[in-house]
C-alpha cells in the first residue's frame, strides 16, 4: 500500500482522486472505480502499489508500436484493476479481478525489473495489459530507474488519464511513448459501454501529443458497436489534426469474442478493410490491420 501522490482533501474525511478523468470523491473508508484506491481516515492509498501480476518480455510491436524503437524487445508489467468495465475486455482476467475483492500481484522492486529488462537486452519498460493510470505511483518509481539505466518508458493505455497525472510525469520525461486506445467516437458509446467521456479522452489524446510524447492510436472494430463507417470517418480525421501531416499511426484490430460478448462475431477482413480505405482517403499514412493471423 502506497499513500497516492495526485488527491486533495476535503471537508468530513472525504477526498478527491486526481489521478484519472473519473475525479472520483470518495468517503472515508471508500474504493474508487478503478477499485485500488481507498480512502482511509481522509488519505488516498493505492493498494496495489508494486503488486505486479504479470511480468513479460513481448516485441516492441506487441503493443502495438510500429514506429517508436522497431524490432526491439520491451519489459513489460503490469498490475490488477482498470477504471474502465469494457465488456469485451482482452485482459479481463486481471483488470476487471477486482470486481471480485481480489487484490493479488507478486511485490516486486523496481530495481529488479530494470535489472531483468537489461539483462534480457530490452530498450524500454512498457506498463500495459491493464490500465496504467491507476498503478501510477509504482510506474512514476520504476520509470525514473528506467531513465537513469537509460530505457524507454511506454503506456499501453485507454486514455482516461488526468491532465495531473500527466504533467507529474512528462515534468521528469517520464514518458516516452503511449499506444491510447480510442475505443470509438461517439459519446453514447463511451458511456454505455465504458462509464467514461470521449471528449476527456481526445483531450488526453491531445495533451500528450502537445508534450512531444510518442503516440500510435488503436481501434479495435467490434461489430455492431463501433463499426459505423461514418464513426471510423470522423474517427480517423480526428487522427490527422493532431499533426496535420498524417503521420500518427492507426492501428485497427479486429475483435474476438471475449468477457461479455461471447456472443458477438468477430470481425470481417472486409470491414477492417473499408476502415482501411476511409483512413487513407482522410490522409493517414500508416495504417495497420491487426489480429487477423
Amino acid at each position: 500500500m502506497k499513500k497516492a501522490f495526485l488527491f486533495r482533501k476535503l471537508e468530513n474525511k472525504k477526498v478527491q482522486c486526481l489521478n484519472c478523468n473519473h475525479k472520483c470523491i470518495l468517503n472515508n473508508n471508500s474504493i474508487g472505480l478503478c477499485g485500488v484506491r481507498k480512502n482511509i481516515d481522509g488519505i488516498l492509498y493505492n493498494l496495489i502499489y508494486n503488486k505486479i501480476i504479470s511480468e513479460s518480455i513481448d516485441p516492441i510491436e506487441k503493443k502495438p508500436l510500429y514506429h517508436f524503437l522497431p524490432n526491439t524487445k520491451t519489459y513489460s508489467i503490469s498490475c490488477v484493476g482498470c477504471n474502465f468495465k469494457c465488456p469485451w475486455c482482452q485482459n479481463f482476467e486481471i483488470s476487471q479481478i477486482l470486481k471480485k475483492g481480489f487484490l493479488i500481484g507478486k511485490p516486486r522492486k523496481k530495481e529488479d525489473i530494470i535489472k531483468n529488462a537489461l539483462k534480457h537486452n530490452c530498450t524500454s519498460i512498457s506498463y500495459t495489459y491493464t490500465e496504467p493510470t491507476v498503478w501510477s505511483e509504482f510506474i512514476y518509481e520504476v520509470s525514473l530507474f528506467a531513465k537513469k539505466n537509460n530505457l524507454k518508458n511506454i503506456w499501453v493505455t485507454n486514455g482516461y488519464f488526468s491532465k495531473e497525472c500527466l504533467n507529474y510525469f512528462t515534468k521528469k520525461g517520464l514518458i516516452d511513448a503511449m499506444n491510447i486506445d480510442l475505443k470509438s467516437f461517439n459519446e453514447k458509446t463511451y458511456k454505455e459501454y465504458c462509464n467514461a467521456d470521449l471528449k476527456k479522452v481526445i483531450s488526453s489524446i491531445e495533451e500528450a501529443y502537445l508534450n512531444r510524447i510518442h503516440i500510435e492510436i488503436t481501434t479495435l472494430i467490434i461489430p455492431g458497436v463501433n463499426d459505423n463507417l461514418k464513426e471510423m470517418d470522423k474517427l480517423s480525421k480526428f487522427i490527422f489534426t493532431l499533426d496535420k501531416k498524417g503521420e500518427i499511426p492507426w492501428h485497427i484490430s479486429r475483435f474476438f469474442p471475449a468477457y461479455k460478448m461471447v456472443n458477438k462475431s468477430i470481425t470481417s477482413i472486409k470491414i477492417l478493410e473499408k476502415i482501411k480505405e476511409i483512413g487513407i482517403k482522410n490522409k493517414l499514412k500508416y495504417i495497420y490491420i491487426g489480429n487477423v493471423f
